[in-house]
This record gives structure tokens, sequence and C-alpha cells, in this order.
């Protein structure tokens, strides 16, 4: 076995990750077919980690890795048409009945005038009305976002198995349905599976469960959700969107003072906020500006509006919680969401102090295992003057945690709050 060094390694990690997406979305569009080239890049992809250890990273390993996917979609191409004429000479009633299913649309490609990213036209076939959500979502991280089947399981809380046998069903649907590779018109028909599916993958990115004891923070993912995010804005006038794209440039605006020199979180209120991104807050204010005032607030705009709130304050304590309070609790009244209710017991703890808010974590059901939930309590029983009860909740919230930098960071309060009894 050849031993793979940590530059192959990290070159074959990001071929499989940052140029994989492009080059699938790239062969689906030229040849109009989604099996046909995730099973090509696939190819080339193991090619890759048998090639690669021996002969060294090639100059330019995108373009590497499109030749050789290329190459194998043309040979699957030509093994197809092969096995197409064989039966045509032995069964060709099969081919009638294939052929009649598939009357009108042979191929997927299906271009709206100034459509050029292959990958958003990727994404708005993966989130396409006849998949479920949970399927949409799962076969957009797989495809345009490049996650692996153990990330998106871990996303989804559901084995591995149960997640990979989803995105095979998901895929044999589009094949069969013969579901178009092309941009909805009008675009809104699609548009919130779509947003959801950014908002999720932009998660993924910001709060990474697959990192080790690096960062929380996949880039490549931040940075992916915001540019197919962008484009949209581009496509459409939808408020939702810019909401959207203001919320995550927002989050993306405090990356450099989330963590500290060892690695840790930070908590929000002890960032150091000269750090902060001005110009991405600037560039956010200026979405959520656009977006706010043409309709009521949708999700993504309200959550933008908090964002910008926290955003905006040039210190902690001139953050403005009752304004935030309120918006959750339209969030809330929105989404029927508890991971909302949670949120507004921070804020209203804020406000009216942390009875108030463990009032609210109390009345809160199916969240006995999130470990936030615990954490917050902790935290607030803490405020309270409860430190027996505040030491159960976060030893709690440790054992449910599963990202290292949170599980350090909540071992570390447990142990100031140990320390002062």
């Amino acid at each position: 076995m050849v031993e793979v060094s940590g530059n192959v390694s990290k070159a074959l990690a990001d071929a499989a990750r940052l140029q994989a997406p492009r080059v699938l979305a790239i062969l689906a569009t030229r040849f109009g077919s989604l099996d046909l080239a995730d099973d090509a890049v696939a190819d080339a992809l193991v090619d890759a980690a048998r090639s690669w250890p021996a002969t060294g990273v090639p100059h330019n390993p995108a373009g590497w890795l499109m030749t050789t996917a290329k190459r194998r979609a043309i040979d699957r191409s030509r093994n197809v048409t092969r096995d197409y004429n064989n039966t045509q000479a032995s069964a060709p009633q099969l081919l009638e009945q294939r052929e009649s299913a598939d009357k009108g649309g042979r191929h997927l490609i299906d271009d709206r005038a100034g459509i050029v990213d292959e990958r958003l036209r990727l994404l708005f076939l993966c989130c396409h009305p006849a998949l479920n959500i949970d399927t949409q979502v799962a076969l957009t991280l797989r495809l345009v976002g490049g996650l692996t089947t153990p990330e998106i399981s871990a996303a989804f809380l559901v084995p591995e198995a149960t997640l990979a046998q989803r995105i095979v069903r998901a895929k044999r649907k589009i094949r069969v349905a013969n579901i178009p590779l092309s941009i909805p018109d009008p675009l809104t028909d699609r548009l919130d599976a779509v947003l959801g599916v950014l908002y999720l993958i932009f998660n993924e990115g910001y709060f990474s469960r697959s990192v080790g004891h690096g960062s929380p923070v996949r880039v490549d993912l931040v940075a992916e959700a915001i540019r197919l995010t962008s484009i949209l804005c581009e496509l459409t006038d939808e408020p939702e969107v810019r909401g959207l794209l203001a919320l995550q440039l927002f989050h993306q605006s405090r990356d450099s003072s989330r963590l500290d020199p060892s690695g840790d979180l930070v908590r929000l209120e002890d960032q150091d906020r000269s750090k902060w991104d001005q110009s991405r807050i600037n560039e956010a204010n200026g979405h959520l500006f656009d977006a706010i005032g043409q309709m009521a607030p949708g999700r993504y705009q309200a959550e933008a509006i908090i964002a910008g709130y926290h955003a905006n304050a040039r210190t902690a304590s001139e953050t403005d919680w009752g304004s935030i309070a309120a918006i959750y609790s339209q969030l809330e009244a929105m989404s029927g969401s508890p991971v909302m209710s949670l949120n507004r017991a921070v804020a209203v703890a804020m406000v009216d102090g942390p009875a108030a808010g463990l009032k609210i974590l109390n009345g809160i059901q199916d969240l006995d295992h999130y470990h936030l939930l615990w954490a917050t309590k902790g935290e607030l029983l803490r405020r309270a003057g409860d430190r027996s009860d505040a030491i159960g909740a976060f030893e709690r919230a440790i054992e449910l945690a599963t990202v290292p930098t949170e599980i350090r960071h909540l071992q570390r309060q447990l142990a100031q709050l140990e320390s002062e009894i």
C-alpha cells in the first residue's frame, strides 16, 4: 500500500469536497444524466486516490478531475449505448416501452436565459417537489455541498445506512420520473425548499459537527451557501432570499473572533468586536434594508434582523435584547419550533432576569436530548444562584454534546462553577 502524505491527503479531500460537486453538475448538464455524472465523478475520485499517492498531486487537480470524470462518463455512456443496441437486436419491445415513458424528455437539460451556473441548476433539481424535504436536503448536501454520507447522517441524526438508502432512492426517482435538470419558472415554485437547503448547508459549515479538534467552521460550505444564495439574489427580488443572504453574512462577519488562540469557543458577549468584519456587516445591512418593508418579514428576514441587532451593537451591553425577544416570539408563533422558544428564553432572561427565562425553558417540550437546552438551563440556574442544579444541567449538556469545541467549552463552564462552591 502506498503511504499517503499530508499534502496528497488534503488534495484528495479538497477534490472530493470542493471540486467534485462542480464537476458533477457540469457533467450532469452535458450528458443529461445525474446517475451517469455521479458515477463518473466517483470513478474519477477512486482513480485519484489510487494514482496521486504514487505520481503526486497534479498541477491542476480540478482540471485533472474534470478530464478523468469526463472520460469515465464517455466510457459509461458507450456501455449504455452498447447495451441499448444489444437490447434493440434481441428485445426491441423493451425499448419501445422505455422510450414511451421517456417521451418528451430524454434530455434533462432545460436552460433559462441568463442561468449559467450548473450547480444552481443541480440545486433546483435536488429540491424538486416530487422529493420530500428530508430527501431534498440530503441530496443537495451530497451532490451540491459535497458532504459525505456520515456527515449528512450526523446532521439528520439518522443511521448512515438509512441516509444512503434515501439518497439512492431519490436518484432513482429522478431518473424514473425524468425530472428535468432545470430552473423552475416561476422561480418561487421551489424557492422555499431551496432556501431551506441553503440555510442547512450554511449551518453545517458554520456549526460543523464533522471537525475534530480544529475549527468548528467549514469555510468551504459557508462560502458555497453564500455564493449560491448570492446567485439567487441576482435571479429574483424575493425578500426572503436577501434575508437569508443577510443572515449568512452577519454570522460570517464574526468568524475571526469565535475562537480563542487555543481553538476553543468564545461566547458572543466575550468576543472582540474589533475583529468583526465590518465590510460584511455593511453588506448584510444593505441586503436586509432591501428585504424589509416589502411585506411582513418571513423567517429568514426575521432571523437576519436578530443577527443584525447583535452585529451592529458596538458592545454586548448595547444589544437590544427587548427587540430580539419580541422577534423570537414572532418566529416561535410562525414556526412552532421549540428551538425558537429556547432562543426567546435566552433573550427574555437578558431583559427580565434568569427566573423569567427559566420559566419559559421549563415549558419547552421535545428538546430533552438537545445539549443547548441543558447548557442554557445551566447558565440561567447559575445566574439565579442555584449552583447545584446548574452543575447537573451542565453535566447533562456535556453528555449530549458531540462537537469537541463545544464539549470543551461546557467543561470549562462546569469547572468554573464547581470551583465557586
